[in-house]
Parts: structure tokens; sequence; C-alpha cells
């Protein structure tokens, strides 16, 4: 059986079905839903990951594009995400992936599939090819796609006292002006992780910009109150 076919025989035996329409309504999904929840969906994806080893990083990053694109439930698409940061192949992170990364946030253009994405793997690729992923970001950051903007956003969300600073602050610059809500949570999301490292900072940023009022209140959220 290939590896796309057990996931998903692997994800509808472990599906509960009356919980599918409720769990499409609250992610506001286009695809339909199985009804399977975190756990059980990362339990059933370990056992099969585990018995379908891939071998190369092409044969890997054709996985998980096969599953991504011909996801039929938003559940095999969460499995396309998992896939593409198992440990299994954590080598194979390179700068080689970024077009699967750039296709999946674009298309999958949602915070549940996006965010792990940018935080985790695009993240990851920026700590270990900063000379190149730098200069990406500030493309993204600027790009007519919120997504890829998010993504610059994000990206360095678990640096902490590795923060490029000047990185953070030129990829938010462009979206200020937005009025997405995503735009604006992200700017406050990653101001707020941020300032566990430089907390002066940040208040001083938040004072010098005009942010708006969700991205100031999720930037100060851990912090004293700010006149």
């Amino acid at each position: 059986m290939s590896l796309g076919k057990a996931v998903r025989v692997a994800l509808q035996e472990v599906a509960e079905p009356e919980k599918a329409e409720a769990m499409r309504a609250y992610m506001k999904s286009p695809l339909p839903f199985l009804g399977v929840q975190a756990v059980a969906r990362r339990a059933a994806l370990r056992r099969v990951f585990a018995g379908h080893r891939l071998e190369s990083a092409p044969e890997w990053r054709r996985a998980v594009l096969a599953l991504w694109r011909e996801a039929e439930y938003r559940e095999e698409r969460y499995a396309a995400v998992e896939l593409s940061g198992h440990r299994y192949y954590r080598e194979f992170q390179t700068l080689y992936t970024v077009p699967m990364y750039e296709e999946m946030i674009v298309t999958g253009a949602w915070w549940d599939l996006v965010d792990e994405l940018a935080v985790h793997r695009v993240g990851g690729l920026l700590a270990a090819y900063p000379d190149t992923m730098r200069p990406l970001m500030l493309e993204w950051a600027h790009d007519g796609d919120l997504w890829k903007r998010r993504t610059a956003i994000l990206c360095q969300n678990r640096f902490g006292s590795r923060t490029d600073t000047a990185l953070l602050y030129a990829c938010i610059e462009p979206s200020l002006p937005d009025n997405d809500f995503f735009a604006r949570k992200a700017i406050g999301w990653a101001l707020r992780e941020y300032a566990k490292t430089n907390p002066a900072d940040v208040v001083r940023y938040v004072k010098a910009k005009g942010l708006s009022g969700l991205s100031r209140r999720e930037a100060l959220k851990n912090l004293p109150a700010t006149p």
C-alpha cells in the first residue's frame, strides 16, 4: 500500500464522522473534514510514517505534495504538513524545499495550515540559510499574497534572542496599513513573541508605529500596562 493510501485508510479508521461538520464550520474550510481529532490523527500518522520510510529528498517532497494536492479531506492536508516536518526527514530540510512550502502556503491560505509551515518550516530554513532566506522573506513581506506576508512576519517566532530585529521590523512594515485580521494578528503575535526576549524594544516600536488596536493589544498582552 502506498504512503498516501495508508494515510487515508488510517485517518478513516480513527474518524468520528459526527464531529466533522462542526470542525468544518469552525475552520471555515472549503474541504470537508473526516472528523479526526488531533491526538488520534498524530498517533495514526506516526504509525503510518514509521511503516513507510522514504529514502530520498525528492521522494519525500513528492509524497508531501501528493498528499497535499490530492487531499479530499482537510485532515489529509494536516498529514502533509506533519510529513513535511517529520523527524525522519530533517536532513531534507534544505533550500530545495522552498518551492514546496511556498505552494502549500499560497494554496493552503488559512492559519491552521500556514502557521505551522511559517514558524517551523520556513523559520527553520531561515535559521539554516540566512543569506538566502533573509532576502526571500523581505520579498515575501511585500508580496500581494496575504499568507506569504504572514509567513515572513511569523517566521522568527521561535528565534528568541537570535531574532534578527531589523528583518522582523522590515517584514512587519509593509503590512502595517493592511486592514485584514490575519495580517494584524500576525504583527501582534510576532511582536509578542519577541517581547519575551526584548520587551523594551517592542514597547518602543509599538509607541513609534501606528499599529492597529488588534496588533497593539496582541504585542503588549503579556507586558505591564503601557501608557
